[in-house]
């Protein structure tokens, strides 16, 4: 057990550093291949940096994760495939940066992106159901043959893999990078939880793995703080955000399957960017396509400074992540209602304050 905490905050510290240090490289690959975000000529109402900043972030983070994991995890299929998905994942985000791809594309690429980990073997076989009991995900099962091979789909477990590892993706793209330092240091303590509450199952030692690999995320994503907090050096885009989204997910299946926890552990994000969608389609508005009607925009509409709205969602999201991690099933779902109530009522009163000040 002590040789795996040692470890664990070894693997931290070795992908922190490598993050940090690869940063001011990346920031140089950014401005030399021009995904520099400049908002005089960016004009989207989402876009609330004043001066050029380089996109692309999500590359050094992405390179801190996938160096450590290979040095610290053995390699096995399943490994081999969340980083093969981490790089698709990180392609796209570079990609994106040059080309601003159509919102619809990139959720097919995302789909694609969580088929490889989920190929791999890696799903979702059960849920806890908060008001008691055991949800199997386990059935049906389809059997095919492959190269002699007798394989099995499980069919619902893997749809709600997929639906979950895409779903985290747009939630830390859509509501939890607005402001300097947000998506990283939220990023940071969900990693942090999943780390924590894979070492109350450390006696199984499939559990070392993914604290592991939790820290060498919590680390990744700490080396690149520095270089995202107010004022920003570089951003850590669609890129950065998705692989935060990813890694997340996947380490929230893979420890013991406790998606409640994360779920409330993000639980500001969450409910924000579900009332954002919301009110886009009742707009008769796309809900991929962005504006400025998030929780981070209203806070600094209120007059909130940028590391004041991040400081915000950095409390938040380690205060109710230490709640998730003390409490059952029924407890998360009373939260997460604790949640959108507040959440909600919070918009909507930043909305009547913004309207009778005009």
């Amino acid at each position: 057990m002590q040789n795996l905490v040692i470890t664990a905050l070894f693997a931290l510290l070795v992908s922190g550093a490598l993050s940090y240090l690869l940063t001011p490289l990346v920031i140089k690959f950014a401005k030399k291949i021009n995904i520099v975000d400049d908002p005089k000529k960016n004009k989207h109402p989402k876009v609330i940096h004043t001066y050029p900043t380089p996109r692309g972030g999500g590359l050094a983070v992405y390179t801190g994760i996938v160096v450590t994991a290979l040095i610290f995890l053995p390699i096995d299929k399943h490994l081999i495939a969340i980083l093969i998905g981490a790089s698709l994942i990180t392609a796209i985000g570079i990609f994106d940066d040059l080309k601003n791809l159509n919102p619809y594309l990139r959720l097919c690429l995302q789909v694609l992106a969580a088929l490889i980990p989920i190929a791999s073997g890696i799903g979702i076989s059960f849920l806890t159901n908060p008001i008691g009991g055991i949800v199997d995900l386990s059935h049906p099962r389809i059997f095919f043959e492959i190269f002699g091979t007798t394989k099995s789909i499980l069919l619902l477990s893997d749809l709600f893999a997929i639906f979950w590892i895409v779903f985290l993706m747009n939630l830390l793209n859509m509501g939890a990078k607005g402001v300097d330092g947000q998506l990283s240091a939220v990023a940071v303590v969900a990693s942090l939880v999943i780390a924590i509450l894979s070492l109350k199952y450390s006696a199984d030692i499939t559990q070392w793995p993914v604290i592991i690999l939790a820290l060498v995320t919590a680390g990744s994503f700490l080396g690149f703080l520095p270089w995202s907090i107010f004022p920003q050096k570089i951003m850590p885009s669609y890129s950065g955000s998705t692989l935060a989204g990813y890694m997340l997910a996947i380490l929230s299946i893979l420890s013991t399957t406790k998606v409640g926890t994360l779920t409330v552990a993000l639980g500001i994000p969450l409910v924000d960017t579900g009332y954002v969608v919301i009110r886009r389609i009742l707009s008769g508005k796309s809900p991929v396509w962005g504006d400025r009607n998030h929780l981070h925009h209203r806070l600094l509409d209120a007059g909130l400074s940028k590391k004041q709205v991040a400081h915000f969602y950095w409390l938040g999201t380690a205060l109710l992540g230490a709640l998730a991690l003390n409490l059952n099933a029924e407890y998360k779902l009373y939260t997460i209602i604790g949640i959108i109530v507040f959440v909600g009522g919070l918009i909507l009163w930043l909305t009547q304050r913004s309207k009778l000040s005009k």
